[in-house]
């Protein structure tokens, strides 16, 4: 039977550790929607104008499209505690010392940018070229035709991905503990730890991360319903 009176007693340490989870998750998640927007832009312009351009031009964008590639690679093919472990005490070791926080939440961007790009690309990929061309032909800019044109319709292809994605991330954030940050994963441990109350422990983590997670589900799936209707 679990001890309700000991959860409500200790929902308090819960509440810190969410809004730290919170937090983290927030700002990674952030930095690794623009960084993984602007790595899909990138590769999906680079395909495009390569087959046009000069020798110099195609050059230099097979080894921009190399590098961002490169990079997708390194991220979604290395695990977030090796990252965080590279950024909080490899660094240091070169004289470049971040905070645990700092550190967590670029390991987190670092680790979704490379996600987040592939769900993107995909998007970007399903437009067809001729539509590029016709907003071109009326005089849209490039920055016009990537906001009214190409932006509406890739995020209605890319967001079932992108959902799966910041859910991914969300849970990831349980192992930067081992930065000595107490999230919710951390203190469940330490009350673990302390009291012995496993079973209590477990069942308040289970509800923070439905409580965070399934709105999270169910408003991706209402707003991918409506930009269909949209489209």
């Amino acid at each position: 039977m679990l001890d309700f009176a000991f959860m409500w007693e200790h929902i308090g340490l819960f509440t810190s550790g969410v809004i730290l989870t919170l937090e983290i998750s927030l700002c990674g998640i952030a930095l690794a929607i623009i960084i993984g927007l602007v790595c899909a832009c990138v590769l999906v312009e680079c395909e495009r104008e390569i087959a046009h351009s000069s020798k110099i031009k195609a050059f230099f964008l097979r080894a921009l499209h190399a590098l961002i590639t490169s990079y997708v690679e390194l991220a979604r093919n290395t695990p977030l505690l090796i990252q965080l472990f590279f950024l909080y005490f490899a660094l240091p070791k070169v004289g470049i010392t971040l905070s645990a926080f700092t550190c967590a939440t670029s390991a987190l961007a670092f680790l979704g940018g490379g996600y987040m790009c592939e769900s993107f690309r995909a998007g970007l990929s399903s437009i067809h070229k001729a539509q590029v061309e016709s907003a071109l032909s009326i005089g849209l800019s490039r920055f016009g035709i990537l906001r009214f044109v190409v932006l509406p319709q890739a995020l209605g292809v890319a967001l079932p991905g992108i959902t799966a994605n910041v859910i991914f991330l969300i849970k990831e954030t349980s192992v930067v503990g081992i930065l000595a940050l107490a999230d919710i994963l951390y203190i469940s441990k330490d009350i673990i730890d302390l009291y012995g109350k496993t079973y209590e422990a477990l069942s308040m983590l289970l509800i923070v991360y439905i409580a965070i997670l399934l709105p999270i589900s169910l408003a991706a799936s209402a707003l991918e319903a409506h930009l269909q209707k949209r489209l």
